[in-house]
């Protein structure tokens, strides 16, 4: 069970930051290989937060917030080499849609520590490791002997 939080100036003030180094939107966790990408690109880098129930146009969707954090977990735990802790935080956003109704929508933050234990590998059956980190907004993929 989560408890969330409530604080709709901080979340417009997090929205009106463009994507980068430490700052990724999505939609929805639809594909753990990939959020497990970007997760493991930021604990390879120097951290950062994913932000789910976003749009690419800053939008605020709405996710089930127990449904992504399993999502999250489940990709870590199944792609990334070694895996790494993550935390969690909820956000509940009322969103006045009509002068007369306001909705509430859910916002999970998923906070990715810089790693001691890396570097992390997207791990697959039957090919090759590969490591990505942070390169302004995206990630991207580098040699193990870059770091030498």
């Amino acid at each position: 069970m989560f408890s969330p939080k409530k604080n709709n100036e901080w979340i417009k003030s997090l929205l009106a930051k463009p994507e980068g180094l430490h700052l990724d939107y999505k939609q929805s966790l639809s594909s753990q290989r990939k959020i497990a990408k970007t997760l493991l690109s930021f604990a390879n880098t120097e951290g950062g937060t994913v932000v789910v129930g976003v749009s690419d146009r800053k939008q605020i969707l709405g996710i089930d917030p127990e449904e992504e954090m399993f999502m999250a977990n489940e990709a870590i735990t199944k792609y990334c080499a070694p895996s790494f802790p993550v935390t969690f935080e909820v956000y509940e956003v009322q969103l006045h849609t009509e002068p007369v109704s306001t909705e509430e929508k859910y916002l999970l933050l998923i906070h990715v520590p810089k790693s001691d234990r890396g570097p992390h590998a997207l791990a697959e059956e039957n090919q090759e490791p590969v490591y990505y980190r942070r390169k302004h907004d995206r990630s991207v993929p580098f040699q193990l002997s870059d770091l030498h």
